[in-house]
C-alpha cells in the first residue's frame, strides 16, 4: 500500500517512517510538513493511505481533508491529542493514533487497513484515485482554492461570491478571484447553507456580505455587496432572501 505522511514536525515523521518501514508491504511515496506541500504531493502521487497530524500551522488536518480535490482511499490520524477522536471517526477515518506511536497499535492499524484496501499481505496496490470530494464546509472551516500555480486557503466566511462561468466556477473572496475547475452546483453543496444563498442559476452569495438591496424587476431584488459588486436575486430567490434575514 502507498503510504504518505504529513505532519509538520520533521522528528514525528522521522519515527512513523521508521515504524512503517518494519511492513514490507507499505511503501511510504512522500511526506509533507503542511498543507500546501500535502496538496502539492497528492496531485502527484498515487495514495492508498495518509497518515496525517490535526494541529497543524496554519491548516488543521480536517481542513487539509476539506481541501483536497480528491480524498486519499483512507486515512489515519496521527495526533499528540485525544480530543479530536470522534470528529476523526466522523470523517470515517481507519484509526486515530496517539503520540508517540507504538509498535502494536500500528501493527493493529496496518491491519485494518489491509483489510479495508482488501489487499493480502504483502501484494501491491492496483492504485487508484479516491473520489472527488464532497465533503460538507462548515463556518470556522477553510476552502481550497487552486488557479494554475498559485493556492489560497480561504476562511468559508470570507467567500464573497461564486458564480458560473462556463463548466467551472470564479470564486470571489476579498484577494482575488480564481477560476475552480468544478461547477456551482458542486460548490454549493459544500458550503454551510447558514451563510450562502442562491441568487439566480448562476451566483451564489455569502449573505455576511450583502450591503444593501432595493426592489427591481418582476418582483426581482437588486443586492449590493460589500465588495461593490451587484447581483440580481430572481423573484423565487429574492423571496427565499427575505425569509432568510427576516423581512
Amino acid at each position: 500500500m502507498n503510504a504518505v505522511i504529513v505532519d509538520d514536525e520533521r522528528l514525528a515523521r522521522e519515527e512513523l517512517r521508521a515504524l512503517l518501514n518494519g511492513f514490507d508491504d507499505v511503501k511510504i511515496v512522500g511526506e509533507a510538513a503542511n498543507a500546501t506541500e500535502a496538496i502539492a504531493l497528492l496531485a502527484e502521487v498515487t495514495a492508498d493511505v495518509l497518515f496525517l497530524d490535526i494541529e497543524m500551522p496554519g491548516c488543521t488536518g480536517f481542513e487539509l481533508l476539506s481541501a483536497l480535490p480528491r480524498s486519499p482511499r483512507e486515512v489515519v490520524f496521527v495526533t499528540a491529542y485525544d480530543e479530536f477522536a470522534l470528529r476523526a471517526f466522523s470523517v470515517n477515518a481507519v484509526d486515530y493514533l496517539l503520540k508517540p506511536v507504538k509498535p502494536l497499535r500500528l501493527a493493529d492499524t496496518i491491519k485494518r487497513l489491509r483489510e479495508r484496501l482488501r489487499f493480502p499481505e504483502g501484494d501491491e496496490p492496483a492504485g487508484e484515485e479516491g473520489p472527488v470530494n464532497n465533503a460538507p464546509l462548515r463556518e470556522d472551516d477553510q476552502f481550497f482554492v487552486r488557479e494554475g500555480d498559485r493556492c489560497w486557503f480561504i476562511p468559508v466566511r470570507s467567500l464573497i461570491l461564486m458564480e458560473a462561468d462556463g463548466g467551472h466556477t470564479r470564486v470571489h473572496f476579498p484577494d482575488g478571484k480564481p477560476l475552480v475547475h468544478r461547477t456551482l452546483a458542486a460548490l454549493e453543496e459544500r458550503l454551510p447553507k447558514s451563510l450562502f444563498l442562491r441568487a439566480n442559476r448562476g451566483q451564489v452569495v455569502n449573505r455576511l456580505y450583502i450591503q444593501s438591496m432595493e426592489p427591481w424587476f418582476s418582483g426581482s431584488l437588486k443586492v449590493k455587496l460589500k465588495n461593490g459588486l451587484e447581483v440580481e436575486f430572481s423573484r423565487r430567490q429574492a423571496q427565499a432572501l427575505r425569509e432568510n434575514l427576516g423581512l
